[in-house]
């Protein structure tokens, strides 16, 4: 049997990003960091849910959490949201990334490099989890 966590990192040349995931019974925790000053800024929940569009496709609803001034709140929603929806589990992610003087393209850099860590995350998750399942 796997162990039910790993850690997964970026490789895009800058601005690179880390996760360590750990499932916890059927539930996942992520934890994303980066930057110069890794740290928890916002956390967020989500759990699945059937659209309200499509009840047979499966979305999420999550609440978010932010320290003052930080602003990891909507990477680590978008996080929680993506892996709820696909992984039909609850989520919490925690977010905190910084760099000093980050220019908008890095922020745009950032923004793209979670979405390139998320979908890491959903691939290795099913390499690693997918026989744990609901009944892990």
């Amino acid at each position: 049997m796997n162990k039910p966590q790993f850690t997964i990192q970026t490789r895009e040349g800058e601005y690179d990003l880390t996760a360590s995931v750990r499932l916890i019974g059927p539930d996942l925790l992520v934890a994303i960091w980066g930057g110069e000053k890794p740290h928890i800024g916002a956390i967020a929940m989500a759990q699945p849910r059937p659209s309200l569009k499509d009840p047979a496709v499966t979305s999420s609803t999550a609440s978010v959490f932010s320290y003052v001034g930080h602003k990891e709140d909507e990477l680590a929603k978008a996080a929680a949201e993506i892996l709820a929806a696909t992984l039909k589990t609850n989520v919490v992610v925690t977010a905190g990334i910084h760099w000093d003087n980050l220019p908008p393209e890095g922020i745009d850099r950032v923004i793209k490099n979670s979405q390139i860590l998320v979908e890491m995350i959903l691939d290795r998750y099913a390499a690693e989890f997918s026989s744990h399942g609901k009944d892990a």
